[in-house]
């Protein structure tokens, strides 16, 4: 069997006939890191999500340590008046919402499950702002992430992921994630990697 890692293009050969992906796992080259790119939104068609940033769930030390970054994200979106979006758990309350980056009254707030468009007006929200570019942060990476970015390109929207704005308790979630957006038929045209060094802002 022939695979070609989607990412560097190089072809291994495999020989593992009636062998499944777990009897292969060891045997599965890592792919190459991504590389990050700089971006430049445009502050009136882009929205910041941050998502399930809830003190109850975010205790990790990866977690915790990009609390800072989303925070410095947030005061950015602020300063330029561009649309703040956050959601929470199906148990969260807004008071959960870690205090460097509570909402302010008036931002709004979806409660739903790893996926913040299901079930909730998130996309009505989106629509009447006339945001086409989401930044996605938040926790957990392999949780609302992932499902809330994928379902967001699922429904046209570009997205933007600073990875020092997103966290897991295993790296290996946060690594699979990367490379799910740049890799998914469903993300793969509309993901960008980036950090919060690299967003540039136009107005």
């Amino acid at each position: 069997m022939i695979y070609r890692c989607p990412t560097c293009g190089v072809c291994y050969e495999y020989y593992c006939q009636d062998q499944t992906i777990i009897d292969e796992w060891n045997t599965i080259p890592t792919p190459p890191a991504p590389e990050l790119q700089p971006v430049c939104v445009d502050t009136k068609t882009t929205a910041l999500l941050v998502l399930d940033m809830e003190t109850t769930i975010c205790k990790n030390q990866r977690c915790i340590a990009s609390i800072s970054r989303i925070h410095y994200l947030l005061n950015i979106a602020r300063e330029m008046g561009m649309l703040v979006v956050y959601s929470l758990t199906h148990t969260g309350s807004p008071s959960d919402i870690a205090w460097q980056l509570a909402p302010l009254p008036g931002e709004p707030l979806v409660k739903s499950n790893v996926d913040k468009f299901y079930q909730t007006n998130l996309e009505e929200i989106l629509q009447k702002y006339g945001i086409h570019t989401v930044i996605v942060t938040g926790y957990a990476a392999n949780g609302a992430v992932l499902h809330t970015a994928v379902s967001a390109a699922f429904r046209g929207y570009d997205i933007i992921i600073p990875v020092d704005c997103i966290s897991a308790v295993n790296p290996y979630a946060e690594q699979y994630t990367a490379w799910h957006m740049l890799n998914s038929p469903g993300s793969r045209d509309r993901a960008t990697l980036t950090k919060t060094n690299l967003i540039a802002y136009s107005t």
